[in-house]
């Protein structure tokens, strides 16, 4: 009989804890989990789930600007807002029981409550103690906002999903993920957006032809950009907001969003008596298998230092931990061609090396691009288009990155990833049939570098 309550405890219940949790239980060992807010973590209550289905419906005016164009007479049409996010409540928990429902199913102890580590294998949940051979550290992240002036008159990522009414006006300050996506939302719900950012592109990091490209099209939708300029203190003036930017300019508006990143949320873990190590970050330090600097104390998903902050890279994660510490495997997670998609408009899709990463890591490159109008808008007089890149490594003719920003991009690019995993080179996809007519098509037929 094992000395401890449960094999596993696991603290966090988003996407990383519960999937490592119901795994574990999967192998046959008894588990745990503890979360104080709702099951389903930031992916499904507070990120990518409410904030997609925000984005379709955003969508929807866009699509009425064409139908004419194909013989179609609409009316008027009007946004109920509290309509849209009844919807979507309702949608968040009915995942939120299935979250609840599959650990339950697997014999995992759902606990309810706040989770704080008193020794390398003691948790204390509320009032109650609980030991463990194991503890995993999976709570996530929360948005970060800076110490300015008025900071206490922003909302965060996390307030968008409550907001009462719509606002007429909004301000963005960022333009990671979060900035970019909320900034087509509100865009497409008809609010004036000014999107403001420290650079003077949007998604740093991202390849520079498509950091350049989406600004554009952004441009093109009706977002006001606001680029090298950062907010300095916000005034609140009745019913309205007075912005201040650090090179001078004021704007007034309704709301402000800040979307200027997220931090690992340990506080009130345990984690300084205990010595586990952090990074500049504030990151939980782990090594390959995800154990921190204190034995038997795990971690990962966002508040751990792994190299990406994806849902699919946390569950990924959480499977081979369960099966290192219950199966005895000794495999890791590869990180490279892990693809990514960002839901802006439009949406932005990326897998393996930017153009300036493959020059800075050595490799001699040959870049094909193209630049198009997608089929659908050919017959109308809007003006969108659709950018798509592939990196190439002239020594041995594999692809290095693929990159594309248009209409359907991340749909587009699962299944190149799954080609670049295995190791695709160029003329595989010289000699691979397209399918006519299609977006998709265009990455079977791009011949000619431009370099």
């Amino acid at each position: 009989m094992s000395q401890y309550d449960f094999d596993l405890l696991t603290i966090g219940g988003g996407s990383g804890g519960v999937r490592a949790s119901r795994w574990a239980a999967g192998l046959g060992v008894k588990v745990a989990i503890c979360e104080e807010s709702r099951y389903g973590g930031t992916c499904v209550m507070r990120g990518c789930i409410p904030k997609k289905l925000m984005l379709v419906g955003s969508e929807l005016p866009g699509h009425i600007k064409y139908f004419s164009a194909y013989g179609w007479s609409v009316g008027s049409s009007n946004l109920d807002w509290s309509a849209q996010k009844a919807a979507r409540d309702k949608e968040l928990s009915r995942l939120e029981g299935i979250y609840e429902n599959l650990l339950s199913k697997k014999g995992v102890t759902v606990l309810k409550g706040h989770g704080k580590i008193i020794s390398p294998h003691i948790v204390k949940v509320e009032d109650k103690t609980y030991t463990a051979r194991f503890i995993l550290i999976a709570v996530g992240g929360y948005p970060y906002m800076p110490d300015i002036p008025g900071i206490e008159y922003a909302i965060t990522s996390d307030d968008v999903f409550e907001l009462p009414e719509q606002p007429r006006s909004i301000l963005i300050m960022g333009s990671g993920y979060i900035g970019v996506e909320f900034a087509s939302i509100f865009n497409g719900f008809g609010s004036k957006v000014s999107l403001v950012f420290r650079r003077d592109k949007p998604l740093r990091g991202f390849d520079e032809e498509v950091r350049a490209f989406l600004l554009e099209e952004m441009v093109k939708e009706g977002i006001e950009v606001i680029p090298n300029n950062t907010v300095e203190k916000i005034i609140k003036k009745g019913n309205l907001l007075e912005i201040h930017l650090n090179r001078g300019a004021i704007k007034t508006v309704e709301q402000v969003l800040f979307a200027t990143g997220r931090k690992p949320k340990i506080d009130n873990l345990g984690l300084e008596s205990l010595g586990i190590k952090t990074n500049s970050q504030g990151e939980l330090e782990v090594n390959e298998y995800f154990e921190t600097s204190v034995k038997g104390i795990y971690a990962l998903g966002d508040c751990a230092n792994t190299p990406y902050q994806l849902t699919p890279v946390a569950t990924a994660e959480a499977m081979l931990l369960a099966e290192h510490l219950f199966s005895r495997s000794k495999k890791k997670i590869d990180y490279n061609f892990i693809p990514t998609a960002v839901f802006s408009r439009p949406p932005v899709a990326t897998v393996g090396l930017t153009e300036e990463q493959a020059v800075d890591k050595g490799y001699s490159v040959s870049i094909y691009t193209s630049r198009f109008r997608p089929l659908k808008y050919t017959v109308t007089t809007i003006d969108k288009k659709t950018f798509m890149k592939i990196i190439v490594d002239k020594k041995t003719d594999k692809v290095l990155g693929v990159h594309i920003v248009g209409e359907d991009a991340p749909e587009m690019m699962q299944g190149i990833a799954v080609a670049l995993k295995v190791g695709a080179k160029k003329h595989d996809f010289d000699k691979t049939i397209g399918i006519h007519p299609t977006s998709a098509e265009e990455f079977v037929t791009m011949r000619t570098p431009k370099n």
